[in-house]
């Protein structure tokens, strides 16, 4: 039974000895705390709200008013919220029929939700004299819709305990006391035609409130602290959520979720009944799972300045510098680091500094020699070489063989080694395979023995693929190829015999794009565009070609992959006299030489002559 029903139930009784005989029957009715939340925007009407007014008295006189007792209060809404009269205020039914009296309406909007809002915070609190274990009730009486939001609102009011009756009048909206009203809702909510039928609410429940057993929750000496819950006659006491019952069946303790490790927090637990909330320590921040914590990246906030590398640590961050370079004194600025004055670098001719280590260079017409540091007359560049060989079946078993030989007198070459050049070889048809990459073999016999032992694959000639798997994968570090700071060139070798069967163009420039140094070397029916297409530039330098297989010989003779320092020396500039163009300075300083010795020679040996014919003359 709801407790206004209980408090109307007087009703039964006499509003006052003037006004109303006593019943016979006299019957003993809860006290409760009851505010009247009154509609007085313009929609409500004068004569109609002087209705309301004698509604309010009506129901008033008949409760047992009372500082021990019933107590009273009044509020009136419509854009704004006026407090009429509060629970406090008054403890005769005199002074509030003469407070109601002279209530002036407001006469603007319809906001239920701001009303109702006040009734929970304000006129429900024990300043204005809402009692602790005495039933909270509010009765709403509105004529229209509301202009801002209810639901929400209602359900805190009744989540705080108070018990909520909804009465609609004539225009109002039945959603909207549904919304507002306690359950059960068929008890709660009232909708009457017009206001002259209001007085139909205290009606409809006379002979029902104070005729039926009395609920022992409504007196003041149940002694709950929370809530009380009536049963047959008796009652048990129950606890507010995040409360729990104490041994004593009354009092009730919280429920401390941090004390009790419930709380999965990473690092700092913050208990409210029954719940918790997780929060960081200083220097990090909340995760989006409420639950764990981050350390603050205070570099990402993109005012740290560091010229490098910005580190983020608790409460702060530092600057550090790539490898090689060294802090300077304001904590933000890197200054290179030379590390040829600083370490034993052991260079005979040259060190040079790049950041974080250093390389040596030798003078004109030396070279590095592979321990790195010493300088040298040179057999041949270093470099890393890659050679595509056409494995495709217009080949023909015999001509392969011959390519493999071909092969190997460019092995021949070269100074093979792990610090000196490096070699690697694919075969191609229809599909790509590497034979052996440039890690694979550190001595030129080993890589000879291992093209000796390459399988004809036959098939077609796809060339761009081959150029791609080249550029893709064989001059990776994985295979072997040398990191750019080592200064060593990379040079890749396309054998030929015919056109290719897919487009070069594409990977032809990426491998160039690369600084891939590419020769091409066509046999028979290769197609001239496309070598030279392939080939670097100059291409009378990287281009190749012959009619047959038997003059491949001829061209590993003429080809001088090995000999070109200034694509070998990187960024140093070195004038290498194995170079192709000292070569040739070289050889015709050498005939000239010889050619001066031969004429030397000569006079000599006509010297000797003369010599001898004289001695025998003597003779």
């Amino acid at each position: 039974m709801s407790l206004l029903w209980s408090c109307l139930s007087l009703l039964c009784l006499a509003a006052s000895s003037k006004a109303r005989p006593q019943t016979d029957t006299a019957q003993k009715c809860k006290s409760v705390d009851l505010v009247f939340i009154i509609d007085s925007s313009r929609s409500v009407r004068p004569h109609e709200f002087e209705t309301m007014r004698k509604f309010m008295i009506n129901i008033i006189q008949t409760l047992d008013v009372g500082p021990n007792a019933t107590r009273v209060g009044v509020v009136q809404y419509s854009s704004q919220v006026q407090n009429v009269f509060s629970l406090r205020t008054f403890s005769r039914v005199e002074d509030m029929v003469k407070s109601i009296n002279e209530i002036i309406p407001l006469a603007q909007g319809t906001m239920t939700g701001l009303a109702i809002q006040y009734t929970m915070t304000a006129a429900f609190s024990a300043v204005e004299g809402a009692r602790p274990n005495v039933p909270d009730v509010a009765v709403i009486v509105t004529d229209g819709r509301p202009q801002d939001r209810v639901a929400e609102v209602a359900l805190a009011a009744r989540q705080k305990g108070i018990e909520i009756f909804a009465v609609g009048v004539a225009r109002a909206d039945m959603s909207s006391l549904r919304a507002m009203a306690s359950a059960p809702l068929e008890s709660h909510v009232f909708l009457v035609e017009s206001f002259d039928l209001i007085h139909q609410f205290g009606k409809q429940f006379r002979g029902e409130l104070c005729d039926k057993e009395v609920d022992p929750c409504l007196e003041p000496t149940h002694g709950c602290e929370h809530i009380c819950e009536s049963s047959s006659g008796s009652y048990h006491c129950k606890c507010f959520p995040g409360y729990r019952l104490n041994a004593d069946g009354r009092t009730c303790s919280v429920v401390d979720l941090c004390a009790e490790g419930k709380h999965n927090c990473e690092q700092i637990c913050t208990s409210s009944p029954g719940s918790f909330t997780c929060s960081c320590r200083t220097g990090y921040n909340l995760h989006r799972d409420k639950r764990t914590c981050t350390m603050i990246n205070y570099c990402s906030f993109g005012n740290h300045s560091c010229q490098h590398e910005c580190v983020s640590v608790l409460n702060g961050y530092f600057c550090r510098c790539d490898e090689g370079y060294i802090l300077q004194e304001n904590g933000k600025d890197c200054q290179l680091e030379n590390l040829c004055n600083t370490v034993e670098h052991g260079c005979q001719h040259q060190c040079v500094s790049i950041p974080g280590s250093y390389y040596c260079v030798c003078p004109e017409g030396q070279v590095l020699q592979e321990d790195g540091k010493t300088c040298g007359t040179c057999r041949s560049a270093n470099i890393d070489l890659v050679m595509l060989i056409d494995g495709s079946k217009s080949v023909r078993p015999q001509n392969f063989e011959l390519v493999k030989q071909f092969v190997n007198q460019v092995v021949d070459s070269l100074d093979v080694s792990s610090h000196g050049t490096r070699i690697g070889l694919v075969q191609y048809s229809s599909r790509v395979r590497t034979e052996f990459t440039l890690n694979s073999f550190a001595k030129a016999q080993d890589i000879k023995d291992a093209v000796r032992k390459v399988e004809y694959m036959e098939k077609g000639t796809m060339t761009g693929l081959a150029l791609k798997h080249m550029v893709e994968n064989s001059f990776s570090e994985a295979e072997g190829a040398r990191v750019a700071n080592k200064h060593i060139p990379k040079v890749g070798l396309v054998f030929t015999d015919g056109r290719s069967q897919d487009d070069i163009t594409e990977w032809a420039k990426n491998a160039k794009d690369a600084g891939i140094m590419m020769y091409a070397v066509g046999v028979g029916k290769a197609v001239e565009d496309e070598l030279r297409e392939i080939a670097s530039e100059p291409l009378d330098k990287h281009f190749f070609y012959a009619t047959d297989f038997s003059a491949i010989g001829q061209i590993a003779e003429n080809l001088k992959l090995n000999v070109c320092a200034e694509e070998s020396q990187g960024e140093i500039e070195v004038k290498d006299p194995c170079t192709c163009e000292s070569q040739v300075e070289f050889q015709q300083t050498t005939m000239v030489a010889l050619e001066q010795l031969t004429q030397k020679m000569a006079g000599l040996t006509a010297r000797l002559e003369d010599l001898e014919n004289e001695l025998l003359t003597r003779k």
